[in-house]
């Protein structure tokens, strides 16, 4: 099947009562772990990158490698740009290929977030992609908003979703981006009202550290789209830091020093996608 748009993976994880994994590369070799662990668990994935990478002059040719690294896989591969700032970094995705995009609203007006979505979803549809929309904010961890973490509504959710005509929904529950000073305690009743408002997948946003048992449950509310990069990225490169350390200045082939933090960053993504896909 190769490559997808989330149509052909999300609607089947929400009815199954499970999720995809969404992961934010930054290089061959990260986007290689995602595919690495994909291939070996035998389920779909979504490969995407920040929106800041967007401005990279170069963005064309990373977009080109993701889209290769998908099609030589016959498992479902989405390839996604994760909370785009702007409409024209959303024409600037698909014209690289992306097969989904996301423009994230979230900290607008309600009316304009639904105005800017409405208008971004249907240039992505009408160019044969998927595109994801939020509502409620997700903060960053170390930031003053993760005190007072704004939780979306199904009121607003099921308004949201009707005017804009977006594919999937990323709601706030309860996360934040990056690693947490103390774990989370999500909203999941509100997960499971707002999953009874809308018939589109839902997706959740800061899912580095966020304990498992809690990324289970609101998978099982109809979140089908689970976002990671912190956690993923760092144990790359916290795997890369110790085989520098080992050289101690001495020269090895990059291509040689990038395997052992590739397997480790795909090791780490199987153990994530056989939680979402609620694999025992």
């Amino acid at each position: 099947m190769a490559l997808v748009t989330f149509n052909e993976i999300l609607p089947p994880a929400r009815k199954a009562g499970r999720a995809v994994g969404a992961f934010n590369i930054a290089n061959y070799e990260t986007a290689k772990a995602v595919m690495i662990a994909a291939t070996a668990e035998k389920q779909p994935v979504i490969i995407q990158v920040y929106q800041r990478l967007m401005s990279d002059p170069y963005i064309g040719a990373l977009a080109a490698m993701m889209r290769n690294l998908a099609e030589k896989t016959s498992l479902p591969v989405a390839v996604h740009l994760d909370h785009g700032a702007s409409f024209e970094q959303v024409e600037l995705a698909i014209a690289c290929g992306f097969t989904s995009v996301m423009f994230d609203g979230s900290q607008l007006p309600f009316a304009e977030n639904v105005e800017q979505t409405r208008r971004a979803a249907e240039y992505a549809h009408r160019h044969g992609a998927t595109i994801e929309g939020e509502i409620g904010h997700v903060p960053a961890n170390g930031t003053d908003e993760v005190q007072h973490i704004p939780l979306s509504t199904p009121e607003e959710a099921a308004e949201f979703v009707r005017l804009t005509g977006v594919d999937a929904l990323a709601v706030s529950v309860g996360t934040a981006h990056g690693y947490y000073k103390q774990a989370p305690h999500l909203a999941l009743e509100l997960a499971g009202q707002i999953r009874d408002a809308v018939s589109i997948p839902l997706v959740l946003h800061g899912g580095s550290g966020t304990p498992h048992d809690q990324v289970q449950a609101v998978i099982r509310q109809g979140f089908a789209k689970v976002n990671v990069a912190t956690e993923f990225q760092h144990t790359f490169q916290l795997r890369l830091q110790q085989e520098l350390q080992k050289l101690d200045g001495k020269f090895l082939p990059l291509d040689k020093l990038m395997v052992p933090a590739t397997e480790a960053a795909a090791e780490h993504l199987r153990q994530l996608i056989r939680l979402f896909a609620m694999v025992d």
